[in-house]
């Protein structure tokens, strides 16, 4: 038995491959591998998200609209404050909740009533983090509810936070995966990310680091290089094997595209 992205299949339901598909799977898996050694070695190392779930769960808050720098400030000023629990945060004084959450940028009230939403739920869920690192389909059901916890915050959390080799599909590891050629641009983007899980998950062997690996830098190189309506090809170190990035040098004259 095998766990691939919280699907269990059985490897002898099916016909043992010929050994040209086993080649073709071995040059499949090695180019995303490849590629994602390619980043690390243009980015360096990449901050990962918090690990216990409460604490992902108001990280994933503060980044809404936000920037690194200022949500790693106000989630540190909430450890300052000692609101990283469930608990400490729905009796930490309501002015200080307030500063601390601030200082992640605007929408501060909507943040507040996130984190409000998030509090009640946990508290009254105290089994939450043990359910959500059982089997998957449990597990997003209990997720349920929460604020930011989407197609993309769900994933985090049950990646980061509760062990899963699964891949969180944003826009951004989206994007990346689908210039690359992995996983195809579909009616939803619910079908899109199921679309680029199974394009990865045929990439990647089966342990969470791998795909921790995989998401940390699909995403950063969505935010850093690959933006959605400027990427920037001419210094991307994929360009050389990137489907998008060789058409948009063709039409921008061989120079990279900018």
């Amino acid at each position: 038995m095998k766990s691939i992205c919280g699907v269990t299949s059985t490897d002898s339901a099916e016909p043992p491959p010929s050994a040209a598909e086993g080649v073709i799977e071995l040059s499949a898996v090695s180019k995303l591998e490849r590629f994602l050694d390619q980043l690390r070695a243009f980015y360096g190392a990449l901050p990962a998200p918090p690990r216990d779930p409460f604490t992902l769960f108001v990280w994933e808050v503060l980044s809404v609209h936000s920037t690194p720098y200022k949500r790693d400030a106000a989630l540190a000023a909430l450890k300052r404050i000692r609101a990283l629990t469930p608990d400490a945060m729905w009796r930490a004084p309501q002015k200080k909740l307030e500063a601390s959450v601030g200082l992640a940028g605007p929408y501060n009230e909507q943040r507040l009533r996130a984190l409000r939403t998030g509090v009640d739920i946990f508290r009254r869920s105290p089994n939450l983090p043990a359910v959500i690192r059982g089997p998957v389909v449990p597990a997003r059901r209990a997720l349920k509810g929460i604020p930011q916890m989407g197609e993309g915050g769900a994933y985090r959390m049950l990646l980061f936070a509760a062990d899963h080799a699964v891949l969180p599909v944003d826009a951004k590891v989206s994007r990346v995966a689908r210039r690359l050629g992995f996983g195809d641009q579909q009616g939803s983007f619910t079908k899109t990310a199921r679309s680029v899980r199974e394009a990865v998950s045929t990439q990647l062997p089966a342990s969470v680091d791998a795909y921790r690996h995989a998401f940390l830098y699909l995403a950063h190189h969505g935010a850093a290089t690959c933006t959605e309506t400027d990427p920037h090809c001419a210094v991307c170190p994929l360009v050389s094997n990137c489907p998008e990035g060789q058409k948009r040098d063709i039409h921008h004259g061989g120079h990279g595209g900018h």
